[in-house]
């Protein structure tokens, strides 16, 4: 999973081709920290996507600037354009089928 800044967002996720899984999240949110290496294992089970991961503690304008108000927020992004967001109360379940349902 990459690890997104405001230095390499654009690069990564706005200027990308393809589908990309941008994981928001924070050390002090409990269901994010138990999420996330649930993301990874999707991450390794579809290679064609591209995963990556904001610490919102460290990139706060960033997440303010996508719209990420509320933790655990995953949004996905289709070269480079925001197409489907899932947020509190997700599941894992509700990933992989988000997932599933963008990559057609």
């Amino acid at each position: 999973m990459l690890e997104l800044n405001k230095d390499n967002f654009d690069q990564e996720v706005l200027n990308s081709k393809g589908l990309v899984l941008v994981d928001y999240w924070s050390p002090k949110c409990e269901p994010c920290m138990e999420l996330m290496p649930h993301v990874v294992e999707l991450s390794e089970r579809f290679p064609a996507v591209t995963f990556g991961k904001v610490n919102i503690m460290e990139n706060r304008r960033l997440a303010i600037g996508q719209k990420v108000m509320g933790l655990p927020t995953i949004l996905f992004y289709k070269d480079g354009q925001p197409v489907a967001e899932l947020t509190k109360g997700l599941t894992i379940e509700d990933v992989e089928a988000k997932l599933k349902e963008l990559l057609g």
